[in-house]
């Protein structure tokens, strides 16, 4: 089984996994296009947290997960990503990815894998599409939950992103207006 990560799995997975690649999902994007009201805010000053919404393309890491494990990690990433008593803000899908060389690059035979991820719920009252850098820099500078301060889940974020080799302009863009962040450079 491939789990596909894109957000705080790339740097906290939080399962056993039997290797880990670079690797590419095409039709759909990273965005902070959910509210959170209890892991990165609360109800009275929300966060935001990433969905892979769709359109686009998302660089992220395939986590290989030997068979023999396949039924207990996908019960840890339901109880992570669909929480009993939550709102549903998430959609469980097998999506084909793209797995990528050290350098990024797809070479003439790359392997295209069904990986397991978890998608945007459209339908979730939690779901903020397009919002405005400046206004999602604002929520996520403010925002602190129950795994911490939101400011800390993007800078992780970027930062394992960084170290794959990976840029994001969008939460780049976001990183760049967060108060006493460092400008372009």
């Amino acid at each position: 089984m491939w789990v596909f990560a894109y957000g705080s799995l790339i740097w906290r997975p939080g399962f056993a996994h039997a290797g880990q690649h670079r690797a590419l999902l095409r039709g759909w994007h990273r965005s902070f296009c959910l509210w959170s009201h209890r892991y990165r805010g609360t109800p009275e000053r929300p966060g935001l947290v990433l969905g892979l919404d769709r359109g686009g393309a998302c660089h992220g890491v395939a986590f290989r997960v030997p068979g023999t494990q396949a039924a207990e990690v996908l019960r840890y990433l339901d109880d992570r990503e669909l929480p009993d008593g939550a709102e549903v803000v998430y959609h469980r899908r097998l999506v084909p990815v793209r797995l990528l060389d050290a350098a990024g690059l797809a070479s003439a035979g790359a392997e295209v894998v069904p990986a397991v991820t978890y998608v945007v719920n459209r339908a979730s009252r939690n779901y903020t599409p397009r919002l405005p850098a400046d206004r999602a820099a604002a929520v996520i500078a403010e925002g602190v939950g129950q795994m911490g301060a939101n400011r800390d889940y993007l800078l992780n974020t970027l930062g394992h992103l960084g170290a794959l080799g990976v840029r994001d302009p969008g939460l780049e863009r976001i990183a760049a207006l967060l108060p006493g962040a460092a400008g372009p450079g």
